[in-house]
């Protein structure tokens, strides 16, 4: 098999770094909360629905108990309080919030440990309807195989999800494993959930638990028309990760796009709340066995990537190990890399293969995610679909768990269908044609491409160690990853992050620590 020659100290050296600058944040996961985790928790205790004017229920509850100060215990406990004094539903407590008739902070407080009885069984009854999502999962891959390596991933993003499920139907057809519904532009900096289906959105179509619904019913249809499982991905990303995980855990999406770092660099999100936010996000995810997906490919497309390599390298073991403290398993782990090197570079192709080759080995229990070269494609869509060839004839060479696939056209227009259907029809000839070559070569200890990967481990070793030193905070503040100054205090939402009190309740928080083993 294919491999390289890694130096184990230099492995050991940059997770043991990495470890370090994930583990000092104990102080933000275990003393703050935000305005969406406790919007997340309302939805989990079954809280839905929207205002006339489109804002919805969650946010509504939430923004009351703000503005008594009263959120600082958590939404769970006078919400529960509600339920208890007006002998109503979770549901109903928010319905009269919203039409005005009911103030969360004027009733009699009920004894505690009714109030942690109620809020017992509704967690207990959220838990139990996302195990039997993730279970119904698990047995559908058992009826028909487990998906293939590498899986073909495909886009959709016409802003209607009905057109959506159609060119998702399509792409499922044509041999796509994973149909990702990309979301409509700058949600990710909506401090609030859009409501019901949609059919209007910019380059993407809304992340709502309807679309989700929606998308699920037709990828199970197709499904069972393919005997093949067909899996959903979508975007818990930006200002809120954790709703949007756990609409994705109640409607059964099997992976979600899941990174602060992509969030703070490229959606100039808060760190301190994205990072909190992931935190309790990842939690979700792991528990309904959703497969995170990050986004360091997104690097390369303001850094060098010969140059800055090993900046992916490092976010890589980053995010593994946050992705540890939140009790996702390696398994599901889908760390992000790209194909985006300038393909006028002499060696062009070698470069790619000792940095795939690398993530690869440092992960090889992920199905880390291979993303394809969109840098350099240009009007010419007979190279980009060349160079779309050189990356997949990679991905299968080194064993990728996620392909996301390269469209000819996409330096054009938004690709067709037949568009997809070229690059599904290039990805299956080239994995069919080279699908056990790796067994078949080998690499001199002293071999370019060996020397190139620990070069790069080497680099990510000594950067995580410089970052651990002086905090990754001030790091991000320095531009130190994809060449972005990012400060602690700047971005989006830090005005939604806030110090817990004494009598801080999260059911939910709580009963996943314990499921997870954390």
């Amino acid at each position: 098999m294919l491999k390289l020659s890694l130096a184990d100290a230099a492995k050991q050296r940059a997770r043991d770094a990495a470890a370090r600058i994930a583990g000092s944040f104990a102080w933000l996961f275990d003393e703050y909360t935000s305005l969406t985790i406790e919007r997340t928790v309302l939805r989990l205790m079954g809280i839905d629905g929207a205002l006339k004017d489109g804002k919805p229920l969650p946010n509504v509850v939430v923004d009351q108990l703000r503005a008594q100060q009263a959120l600082a215990r958590g939404a769970a406990i006078p919400v529960a309080n509600a339920m208890l004094a007006k002998n109503i539903s979770a549901q109903s407590v928010a319905d009269s919030v919203g039409h005005g008739e009911l103030d969360l902070s004027e009733l009699p407080k009920a004894a505690p440990d009714e109030i942690f009885k109620i809020l017992d069984t509704l967690s207990d009854q959220m838990l139990a309807h996302i195990a039997k999502q993730r279970s119904t999962r698990e047995q559908m891959f058992a009826q028909y195989g487990p998906r293939r390596v590498p899986a073909i991933y495909v886009i959709v993003a016409t802003g209607n999800i009905y057109e959506d499920v159609v060119q998702a139907r399509a792409a499922a057809s044509e041999g796509a494993d994973i149909i990702a519904v990309i979301r409509s532009t700058a949600q990710s900096l909506l401090d609030y959930v859009p409501f019901g289906a949609t059919t209007v959105g910019f380059g993407g179509t809304y992340a709502t638990q309807e679309n989700f619904r929606i998308m699920r019913v037709a990828l199970d249809e197709i499904s069972e028309q393919e005997q093949r499982y067909i899996s959903l991905t979508n975007y818990a990303s930006g200002l809120c990760m954790p709703e949007i995980s756990a609409m994705g855990a109640i409607e059964r999406l099997d992976l979600l796009l899941n990174d602060a770092m992509y969030g703070i660099l490229f959606r100039d999100i808060n760190p301190r709340r994205t990072l909190l936010d992931q935190y309790f996000s990842r939690m979700i995810n792991a528990y309904a066995g959703i497969e995170i997906q990050t986004g360091e490919d997104n690097y390369l497309t303001t850094s060098d990537a010969v140059e800055k390599a090993y900046t992916v390298t490092a976010s890589q073991l980053l995010n593994e190990q946050f992705a540890l403290l939140s009790g996702i398993k390696p398994e599901k782990m889908g760390l992000g890399h790209a194909h985006e090197i300038d393909p006028e570079l002499p060696n062009s192709f070698s470069y790619e293969l000792a940095h795939a080759l690398l993530t690869r080995e440092l992960f090889p229990e992920a199905p880390v995610k291979y993303m394809p070269p969109t840098k350099f494609a240009s009007g010419n869509i007979f190279k980009t679909h060349l160079m779309d060839a050189m990356f997949n004839f990679i991905g299968q060479l080194t064993g990728q768990g996620v392909q996301l696939l390269g469209m000819m056209t996409e330096a054009i227009h938004t690709p067709h269908l037949a568009d997809r259907s070229l690059a599904i029809e290039n990805a299956q000839y080239i994995f069919k044609a080279v699908q056990d070559l790796d067994a078949s070569l080998s690499l001199a200890p002293d071999s370019w491409v060996n020397q190139r990967a620990n070069q790069v481990l080497n680099e990510a070793a000594e950067f995580l160690e410089g970052v651990a030193a002086e905090g990754l905070f001030a790091a991000m503040a320095r531009g130190e990853f994809a060449d972005i100054k990012r400060p602690e205090t700047g971005g989006k939402g830090l005005d939604g992050v806030f110090r817990k009190d004494e009598g801080y309740f999260n059911p939910f928080l709580n009963k996943l620590t314990k499921e997870l083993g954390l």
